[in-house]
């Protein structure tokens, strides 16, 4: 939230005046301006108390049937009423089905008069911080009001714009809201829906011409470097949604965010959180998970530009690294030979599996579990492609057995998540996704995975482990919901898992010892995964399964 001091989280930001915004009576050039646009002469009564929720139909009454500083100053106890110091009032003030204070307010934006317009802006910010707040303000009745009201200010460069892009950010963070957000077209009563890349009025468009009007190096906290700093953090939501992302990559939105990490002269150590850079690096990776907007960054040289980056040790180092992963970037050009990328993007994982956050870096829900795996895949993919005739693949620094066995770990528990039979399975089910992206990364390791010990030798626990993996991935690539990429890689390394079967393969040993204590302690079946091939029925003649009664329930008399 926004309060005007420094936060650490950006989520559900909270906006209170500014010094000298709350409570003030304005200067004598605004009462003139506002005595000039409203000759009355009678001011608004001041309250003897401080407002009270039985006040909000007559408040509302006198913002929408008054002008100028009555107006403005029912606008302001209704703000009050949701201020820092009545955060109890924001989810009756919207949900309770009493009042109706959103459409007020989202007119109050276009109001003429500065004071209306700003404390309407404060009170739309404060009571879209509630998640039960959130659902109707971007998809209920007056959802139409508000995001244009916003998309309005913000489309006509007023002073309030930056709080206008704070509101529709929290809004984002509701993710069921960001692909209808993102939709908003308006158009006039009775005519026909225009697509938003067509119309300039709407929310495409309008974070378009803020972020290209945008100075190259905006002066810090001035009014434009505000709005286009949360602007960006505002698009970094929006961009989680592959749908959103096909609209962002036909704009120039993916070359503005780059040209904001090649314009700043500040080193990225000293980024802090919800920063311009922070927000536009965060966009960066968003957009380059998903391929149809990865290209747009492509030719805006995103690579380059990120490429540094990748060796700080902090969060940025980490978003930079996942980035370039799914931007293709060559393996030569990860730090350290690819082993920075691998301990913090498999670290990543495992946080996202058990729910832990990085201390001083970023809270569990900042990443999903796809986009960590997606990113583990492709920095997998890229090692591999780079190996040429080298004796040691460059999936060695990758294939660590933890990291292996949490690629097993999340194919196996969407399996038995699969497998309506089987008693016992994982308090975290993966989706889809994920498991796709693991099974193929294990599949690009296989040339670690597999290499044989040194010296050469017979193995019964790998002999175990090459049966029970392959298996697992057989059974993985069977189920119904299983992509045509994923299945054709698990079939893959089952494949190549059973034919190596015959000698020691330590990674392999480690890795299947370290998935099988996991299945342990998640009190999982340890046989589900054995082969359920039988043996062949034999009498002192030799085999019987030429016979047609064998393996069957019918009775046949064998001679």
């Amino acid at each position: 939230m926004v309060s005007f001091r420094k936060k650490k989280s950006s989520k559900n930001v909270d906006t209170t005046a500014p010094k000298g915004a709350e409570g003030t009576v304005p200067s004598p050039s605004e009462k003139a301006a506002d005595d000039a646009r409203e000759p009355e002469t009678t001011k608004a009564p001041i309250p003897s108390r401080p407002p009270q929720m039985e006040d909000i139909p007559d408040l509302l009454e006198t913002m929408t049937t008054e002008k100028g500083e009555k107006s403005a100053a029912a606008t302001k106890r209704i703000y009050e009423l949701c201020d820092v110091g009545h955060k109890q009032n924001r989810v009756p003030m919207v949900c309770s089905g009493k009042y109706d204070v959103l459409t007020p307010l989202a007119q109050c934006l276009t109001q003429e008069s500065g004071d209306g317009r700003h404390l309407a802006c404060l009170a739309l910010n404060n009571l879209s911080i509630p998640t039960e707040n959130k659902r109707v303000m971007a998809l209920g009745p007056s959802s139409s009001a508000v995001i244009g009201g916003l998309c309005k200010v913000i489309a006509e460069d007023k002073q309030e714009s930056y709080l206008c892009c704070i509101c529709l950010m929290n809004l984002s963070f509701l993710e069921a809201s960001i692909t209808t957000m993102l939709q908003h077209s308006p158009v006039p009563d009775g005519s026909d829906p225009i697509p938003p890349l067509h119309n300039s009025e709407s929310l495409i468009r309008i974070l378009e011409k803020l972020l290209k009007n945008a100075p190259a190096v905006p002066k810090s906290g001035s009014g434009k470097s505000e709005g286009v700093r949360w602007a960006c953090g505002l698009i970094k939501n929006l961009a989680k949604s592959e749908e959103n992302a096909a609209l962002f990559g036909k704009t120039d939105i993916p070359k503005c965010v780059v040209g904001n990490i090649r314009n700043t002269t500040a080193p990225p150590g000293r980024w802090t959180s919800n920063s311009l850079e922070d927000f536009s690096l965060f966009v960066i990776l968003n957009l380059a998970q998903w391929p149809v907007s990865r290209q747009a960054l492509i030719e805006a040289e995103a690579i380059n530009v990120i490429k540094p980056i990748m060796a700080e040790g902090d969060l940025q180092g980490l978003k930079a690294t996942m980035a370039c992963a799914f931007l293709g970037a060559p393996w030569t050009d990860f730090p350290e030979g690819g082993s920075t990328a691998a301990k913090s993007i498999s670290e990543l994982m495992t946080n996202i599996i058990e729910k832990k956050g990085k201390d001083g870096q970023y809270a569990y829900g900042v990443f999903k579990l796809y986009t960590a795996t997606k990113a583990y895949r492709d920095l997998c993919y890229a090692a591999n492609s780079s190996d040429g005739d080298v004796v040691d693949s460059n999936t060695k620094v990758l294939a660590v057995p933890s990291a292996v066995a949490l690629c097993l770990q999340v194919v196996s528990d969407l399996v038995l998540a699969a497998d309506d039979e089987v008693n016992g399975g994982s308090k975290y089910v993966p989706d889809v996704k994920s498991a796709e992206y693991s099974a193929a990364a294990v599949t690009y390791m296989l040339p670690a995975i597999l290499q044989a010990g040194d010296p050469p030798r017979k193995s019964i626990q790998s002999e175990k482990a090459c049966g029970e993996i392959a298996t697992m991935l057989t059974q993985y690539a069977n189920l119904a919901g299983t992509s045509v990429q994923g299945k054709d890689s698990a079939m893959k390394a089952s494949e190549e898992i059973k034919a190596a079967s015959g000698s020691a393969r330590p990674i392999l040993e480690i890795s299947h010892e370290s998935w099988t204590q996991y299945r342990k302690r998640e009190g999982q079946p340890l046989d589900q995964f054995l082969s359920q091939e039988k043996g062949i029925e034999v009498d002192e003649s030799g085999p019987l399964d030429f016979l047609p009664c064998v393996n069957s329930e019918s009775q046949c008399a064998i001679l």
